[in-house]
């Protein structure tokens, strides 16, 4: 297999930064701020789209603010994370709700998991994109 080629001259020290600004507004989003109502309403059968898109807000007025404080002319990444967010946590969501994923169901942590590294990956898409965009 033979991967792109891609650019060695990514700094490396603003890439770790932007990723770890990121990963900072993932937890305030995901486990300061995210209320009970949202983390269980947004997996539900039914009702879950207004605690969800709560929620995704939340992640989206978070990362537009990052981003224009710090990458101005990228501040529409703000609206691309919550696209983004809310597609990842409904995925997880229909996917509780429709199987009856609780704690303790032999799924549960693969799904948290996955919910989180692709969030993560998201993270680090952004961050690529801003520091190859001269914010670094």
């Amino acid at each position: 297999m033979t991967l792109p080629q891609w650019s060695t001259t990514v700094a490396v020290g603003p890439l770790v930064a932007w990723m770890l600004a990121l990963t900072v507004k993932h937890v305030i989003a995901d486990f300061l701020l995210q209320t009970t109502w949202m983390a269980k309403g947004k997996d539900s059968v039914d009702g879950w789209l207004v605690p969800l898109t709560v929620h995704c807000v939340i992640h989206g007025v978070l990362a537009t603010l990052l981003f224009a404080l710090f990458a101005p002319k990228l501040w529409f990444l703000g609206i691309a994370d919550f696209v983004v967010h809310i597609i990842i946590d409904r995925a997880k969501g229909f996917l509780v709700a429709k199987f009856q994923i609780a704690p303790g169901h032999r799924w549960f942590w693969w799904l948290i998991g996955i919910d989180q590294a692709l969030h993560h990956v998201t993270d680090f898409a952004w961050s690529l994109l801003v520091v190859t965009n001269g914010y670094g």
